[in-house]
Order: structure tokens, then C-alpha cells, then sequence
């Protein structure tokens, strides 16, 4: 019999892939969300996917009243944890609400969590926590430094989980490192469908391609790359949710806590990205060439080898699938599909 697990989060983009990957493998999963940066009828469209209704919970993780309540109402066997705001631009505008979001979600989220002894927990940290690499591929035991406050929140919650676990033995948590997920789900129900404007390279170059945008921004053709762009590991979403459910079942089996990146350990520039969204749409988009933005790194690649040897996990879309699926996905959400 497999397991229930709360997602918090769990309709965003990240969290209703994962669902999916979850009820694939025998998983059943409850959804909390606040719907502040998913659309409401994503819940409808997991059900059509999966042949099954999803059990919803409409709310905010710091609220510890609903938490209660929640975790009263099911018997869970492990959380995974995606709800937090995810943008570096916009959190170093409003450090206070990403810390507040972040880091008290977090907190209230495992003291809910402990107090109806559940004691697994799947983490979504990303790989800014990396800051300006040294070197790359990055490894997980790479010098770890917060260059945004969103780094800051996702170091904070990681080392508040390191000292949880350290003082009870109890808790079991996976840290899950991501690079850059992009693409959809192969049926084009779900994929990456912000309210806000989008911050990432393939959403931005999907509103391009969709004439909501004149041209795609390329900022700066003078990094020390191949094609003077900058160079960014891709992971597909439906990849991204397998390696979400191999840290959860390395839970379930007892083998223990973890850090792993996921990535695919293969560096693609802008242009090399822009080149696959145009074969998938079968014509040219327009770009034009911006500064450099502040901040911006020339090669951000994972070392992903300790994923493959504790999880068994490996990455196996390639960029070209990215680029089908989201296309895919904009294109049938833009005509009401």
C-alpha cells in the first residue's frame, strides 16, 4: 500500500508534477495551497491526468490553526514542501515577506508536523544556496552563501532542518537542490503557468512565441562561453518530480536524511535554449541583446552524481523535450485548452 503525503504548495508548478509522479508510483497526495501563484482549475486538471479526484486544502502554511486541523483530518506519512515565494529580483525588494513566507512556513510547517509525529520531510531548496560558484559543476559539498534574500531563506530553512534533526533523531529529511526546471506534462494540462509576469528564460521566451512579447531579452553575449551566453542546467519538470519521489520513497525505506542537486549535469546557453524552442514552434523568434543584469553568473551546472548513487536518479529529458512540452502547454492554455 503506498503512502499519503501532504504537498504543501502542491498545485504550483513544481508540486502538481510531483502529484502526478506520487499517484504513478501507488502514492496518494493532499494538496494545501493558497492559490497565490497557481490558477484553481489545476486541481481539475490533476484529476483528469490521473483518473482520480484531489483532496485540496485551500490555504496559507504559516496558518497553524488550518494546520491543525489538517493534520488531524488525514494521517500523513511524509510532507513534501514547495510553498514559498521563489523570485531573487523580487525578494530583494521585499526581504521581510519572503523571510516571513520562507522561513516562518517552514517553521510553523514542522512544528505541525512534529506535534502529530510525522517526522519525514521532502524540502524544495534550490541552487542559489550556491551563490557565484567557485568552480562547476557544483557539487553539494561546494561553499554554500546567500547572494539574495531568497538564498538567505532557502540556507535558514535548510540549517533549521539540519539542527531539528540533530536534536531528534526522529526527523528524516531530504534537501532537494533544484537548477532550472522548464517544460510541462506530456498530456499539456499542467506546466509552468505563473500569475505573475514570468522571471524564467522559457516562459519569457513562450510569450515571444506567442506575440505577447516583441523579442526575447538576452542579457549579455560576452560571458566567457562558447556562444558568449550564459550557460544554465535545464531540468525537465516531469524529470524534476521523479527525483521528488526517489527522495521520498529513500524516506519511506528508513534509509535517512539527504542533500542532493537535481539537475542534469549539462550546461545550455540562452541561444542554445532559444534554438530549441524555435524547432519545437518550427519558426524564428525575435531577440535582442541587453546588458548584463547584476548578479548574473556566466555557468551555473550541477554535479548531479551523488543523486544518481544514493537515489538511483537520473535526468533523462533533453532540451528539445523541454522546449515540445512547454510549447505545448502555452500554446493549448493560450486558445482555453
Amino acid at each position: 500500500m503506498g503512502a499519503t503525503v501532504l504537498l504543501t504548495g502542491g498545485a504550483g508548478y513544481i508540486g502538481s508534477h510531483t502529484l502526478v509522479a506520487l499517484r504513478a508510483a501507488g502514492h496518494d497526495a493532499v494538496l494545501l495551497d493558497d492559490f497565490s501563484n497557481a490558477r484553481g482549475d489545476v486541481p481539475d486538471r490533476l484529476a483528469r491526468i490521473t483518473g482520480a479526484p484531489v483532496t485540496v486544502w485551500r490555504g496559507d502554511v504559516r496558518d497553524r490553526a488550518l494546520l491543525a486541523r489538517l493534520f488531524a483530518a488525514h494521517r500523513f506519512d511524509a510532507v513534501i514542501h514547495f510553498a514559498a515565494l521563489k523570485a531573487v529580483g523580487e525578494s530583494v525588494e521585499r526581504p521581510l515577506d519572503y523571510i516571513d513566507v520562507n522561513v516562518t512556513g517552514l517553521v510553523a510547517l514542522a512544528q505541525a508536523m512534529r506535534a502529530a509525529g510525522v517526522f519525514r520531510l521532502v524540502f524544495s531548496s534550490t541552487a542559489t544556496v550556491y551563490g557565484t560558484p567557485e568552480a562547476w559543476p557544483i557539487p553539494e559539498d561546494a561553499a554554500l552563501r546567500h547572494e539574495s534574500p531568497y538564498a538567505f531563506t532557502k540556507l535558514t530553512c535548510e540549517e533549521a532542518l539540519r539542527q531539528a534533526a540533530a536534536a531528534d533523531p526522529r526527523w528524516q529529511v531530504g534537501i532537494l537542490r533544484y537548477f532550472n526546471p522548464v517544460g510541462a506534462h506530456e498530456s499539456a494540462l499542467i506546466g509552468e503557468d505563473p500569475q505573475q509576469p514570468p522571471n524564467n528564460l522559457v516562459p519569457y521566451i513562450g510569450e515571444v512565441a506567442l506575440g505577447r512579447r516583441p523579442a526575447l531579452r538576452v542579457f549579455g553575449n560576452d560571458w566567457p562561453t562558447p556562444d558568449g551566453t550564459g550557460l544554465r542546467d535545464y531540468i525537465h519538470v516531469e524529470d524534476l518530480a521523479e527525483g521528488h519521489l526517489r527522495s521520498l520513497e529513500h524516506l519511506l525505506a528508513g534509509r535517512g536524511g539527504h542533500v542532493v542537486n537535481l539537475g542534469t549535469g549539462q550546461g545550455t546557453s540562452v541561444l542554445e535554449m532559444l534554438a530549441a524552442y524555435e524547432r519545437a514552434v518550427g519558426r524564428a523568434l525575435p531577440h535582442e541583446i541587453a546588458p548584463r543584469r547584476p548578479g548574473d553568473v556566466a555557468v551555473l551546472v550541477a554535479d548531479p552524481s551523488r543523486a544518481a548513487a544514493l537515489l538511483g536518479f537520473r535526468a533523462r529529458r533533453t532540451i528539445d523535450a523541454m522546449c515540445a512540452s512547454a510549447w505545448a502547454f502555452v500554446s493549448r492554455r493560450a486558445t482555453g485548452g
